[in-house]
């Protein structure tokens, strides 16, 4: 059993994200064509782009599956702060579609959803776009404040730049 602590599951995949949140929205373009687009959605369902920007990752699933628990834990020896999530939902389109979404599990610092989806746009060019909303679910979530929104962004860009360099790279 679940246990999600929102109840808005879903809402970065078919939208509008909800009232009471932050929303992020960040989107970057990350290359151009099949190939990059191919690669561009392997490295972030299979957790690379996340490693790739300094997150550790802990998932049983070698790939994002919907019901699949990780955690993504950010920080620097004991300054660590894990985020228990579990993947609500998943796009491996061949039409030119790739990404995944999950939602916050007890123990996240935020209470929310976030997804990361690889997009082909019909002139062949490849985007990145992480979508999300949350809100403060921790004691130090809450102090932290008007603080967070900006690591979030900070930390979608630092995502944009890591897949940029594995499509680049491959």
């Amino acid at each position: 059993m679940s246990t999600l602590t929102y109840p808005e599951v879903g809402a970065t995949r078919l939208g509008p994200l909800p009232r009471g949140y932050h929303h992020l929205h960040h989107r970057t373009r990350i290359g151009r064509g099949a190939a990059d687009f191919a690669a561009a959605g392997a490295a972030v369902t299979e957790w690379r782009m996340h490693r790739a920007a300094g997150a550790r990752v802990e998932a049983p699933a070698r790939r994002a599956e919907p019901g699949g628990s990780v955690r993504v834990s950010l920080g620097l020896g004991p300054l660590r702060f894990t985020a228990p999530c579990e993947v609500i939902w998943t796009a491996y389109e061949e039409d030119g579609r790739t990404g995944f979404g999950y939602g916050t599990l007890a123990g996240h610092p935020e209470r929310g959803e976030e997804c990361f989806v690889v997009d082909l746009a019909d002139d062949g060019s490849v985007w990145f776009t992480v979508l999300a909303f949350s809100r403060p679910a921790s004691w130090y979530a809450r102090l932290a404040g008007p603080l967070v929104p900006p690591v979030q962004h900070w930390y979608a860009r630092r995502l944009g730049r890591a897949l940029r360099r594995i499509v680049a790279a491959g």
